[in-house]
């Protein structure tokens, strides 16, 4: 199993709530998308569940266990809109892929995972000793999700990882992330603002707004007969174009 829950997860900084009792399951072996306006909550609440933003309530549960006791095991690993938050521009993207694994490896074996993973993104295992200044955004994009991956995670919390890349980029990237998730199993909680990006990779969708979950569901239901007027509005407001990410 690999479900992930919130539940009455609030979080507040002074007077401020960011969070305001967030209760929201993600589907074992599924993507959930997660959808609403800048400012909405979204990314506390991938952090939060990496222990990134302090809860004033509630709890975030791993398969039916609290996230803070997996004890040293790292099963929820996070991706960041700018992959420069978890890639030393010192280290080569393959020393920065070594230090996530899970156990310290003989050289020949680390090698071979190393590849094994740049393989798995799409890179050339060839690149494993390049600087990331030598890549371009994209390709940074996908030495960052082999690094989350390196760590053998079972939920993969992806924050806006697409936002930053060219159209024709995203939908490279959009691709991998489907891929991975048929082929692996993983779940993922799939963070944009963007719900061009949401309808094409996410089974399921949540609709944020101020701290809270107004909707949720099947993303095709949500899409076609969205419940609350603001999911409408966000619907509305959804551009014509966006990622063209093919077959």
């Amino acid at each position: 199993m690999s479900r992930l829950d919130f539940e009455d997860v609030t979080v507040r900084y002074g007077h401020h709530t960011v969070l305001d009792g967030v209760s929201l399951t993600v589907p074992e072996h599924q993507i959930m998308g997660l959808v609403g306006e800048s400012g909405s909550g979204k990314s506390t609440l991938a952090r939060a569940a990496v222990g990134l933003a302090p809860l004033s309530r509630g709890r975030v549960l791993l398969d039916g266990r609290p996230v803070q006791s997996q004890g040293r095991r790292r099963p929820i690993q996070m991706v960041f809109q700018d992959p420069s938050s978890s890639l030393d521009p010192r280290m080569s993207i393959g020393r920065s892929i070594a230090e996530a694994l899970p156990e310290r490896l003989r050289r020949a074996p680390q090698r071979a995972e190393i590849a094994r993973l740049l393989r798995l993104v799409h890179l050339d295992p060839d690149r494993a000793a390049d600087p990331p200044a030598r890549l371009s955004g994209g390709q940074r994009q996908r030495v960052a999700i082999a690094r989350a991956l390196a760590g053998r995670p079972t939920v993969v919390l992806a924050d806006e990882i697409t936002s930053a890349l060219d159209v024709s980029v995203q939908g490279a990237i959009l691709n991998l992330v489907r891929e991975m998730q048929r082929d692996s199993g993983l779940t993922m909680l799939f963070i944009s603002h963007n719900l061009a990006v949401v309808r094409y990779v996410a089974t399921h969708v949540a609709v944020m707004a101020a701290g809270r979950i107004v909707e949720q569901g099947p993303t095709d239901r949500v899409f076609a007969a969205p419940a609350t007027a603001y999911t409408r509005k966000l619907l509305a407001s959804m551009p014509g174009g966006g990622p063209r990410p093919g077959p």
